[in-house]
């Protein structure tokens, strides 16, 4: 790890450690150490740019939960100490909604979610990032409708013209990593999945999942079997027809004692010209940015095939766009 602190023993024991340390630990201040002054962070709700926006987005979010946990589920990364390495790292979060703040007054919810972050480091530091919490579960859990919710947001920042703005090819914002992840064949096989049913051959699932499989999607969505995954596929395709899918990034590994299994960060571009999980066609143009998570595995001598499926994108977030132009 040249470069990084000796007490981290290796890329996913700092991701995970330094983690705890600023959220749980309350070493907010160690921010300044571990993100760079010019840090981009990229959310489906918008762009942070700079290392004390983040330090208040921090404390606003401790503020409003301030029993969170963050329990990591998996680092699955790419690069060397050396030209950098890219994290794509799976974290389950508990938490209290205890006071007032940006999703409203305190309801003392008891919330349970997923979060999915991409994040560029060197030499001890994070300069890149890129971050998708499921809010369609966190505001369900409140007794939200996501739709709802993005309406309210609107008018609690000021209206169309004065609300922050999603993510979106305009208002993003370059960072240092120019990265595409590595060459890995479990990462490609899981990309070509990807890329065939987003053209619309919705055969890749029997053909490449595994019959018992367990998908685990936006809202806090646990589903199993081909069926599910169908399901929730199609409708986010059906949603925009014409979009382009890109996967902007492709990580595989095969570790020790662990399955193999692959990360993709992934866009959908175009426009709401279908029926599907946002229901009436609206012609809102639409950028989503999303991540999955696969491992893969078999039985005996059988091919493996994707066992688990982790996808996360903003579905607040997606509303939000939708109704900015329709009103």
């Amino acid at each position: 790890m040249k470069g990084f602190d000796e007490k981290f023993q290796d890329f996913p024991d700092y991701i995970i450690g330094i983690t705890k340390e600023i959220w749980e630990d309350r070493g907010i201040a160690t921010l300044h150490d571990y993100y760079h002054p010019e840090i981009v962070v990229r959310s489906p709700a918008s762009v942070v740019i700079g290392n004390q926006n983040v330090i208040g987005a921090t404390m606003a979010t401790l503020a409003e939960f301030p029993d969170r946990q963050l329990l990591g589920e998996d680092v699955i990364w790419s690069g060397t100490p050396e030209t950098g390495m890219l994290s794509s790292h799976r974290i389950i979060s508990t938490a209290t909604h205890a006071g007032s703040g940006a999703y409203g007054e305190a309801t003392g919810k008891q919330l349970r979610y997923r979060i999915l972050a991409d994040c560029h480091a060197r030499n001890n530091m994070i300069d890149d990032e890129w971050l998708i919490r499921d809010q369609g579960a966190i505001v369900r859990q409140m007794g939200w409708d996501p739709k709802a919710f993005a309406a309210d947001q609107i008018t609690r920042e000021g209206g169309p013209e004065a609300c922050v703005r999603p993510l979106s090819p305009e208002t993003d914002q370059p960072g240092p990593y120019k990265g595409a992840g590595n060459d890995d064949p479990w990462g490609a096989h899981y990309a070509e999945i990807l890329q065939r049913i987003m053209n619309a051959d919705m055969a890749a699932i029997p053909d490449s999942y595994d019959r018992a499989c367990q998908m685990e999607y936006p809202g806090a969505y646990t589903g199993h079997g081909w069926g599910d995954a169908d399901r929730f596929w199609m409708s986010l395709r059906a949603a925009f027809p014409d979009a382009k899918f890109t996967c902007e990034h492709v990580i595989g590994r095969d570790d020790p004692t662990m399955p193999p299994r692959a990360a993709i960060r992934w866009s959908l571009s175009g426009t709401h010209s279908g029926w599907g999980a946002f229901g009436a066609p609206t012609g809102a143009q639409v950028y989503v940015l999303g991540i999955s998570h696969a491992e893969f595995g078999s039985f005996g001598v059988a091919a493996p095939k994707l066992r688990r499926e982790f996808t996360l994108f903003d579905e607040t977030a997606v509303w939000k766009q939708i109704l900015l132009q329709t009103g």
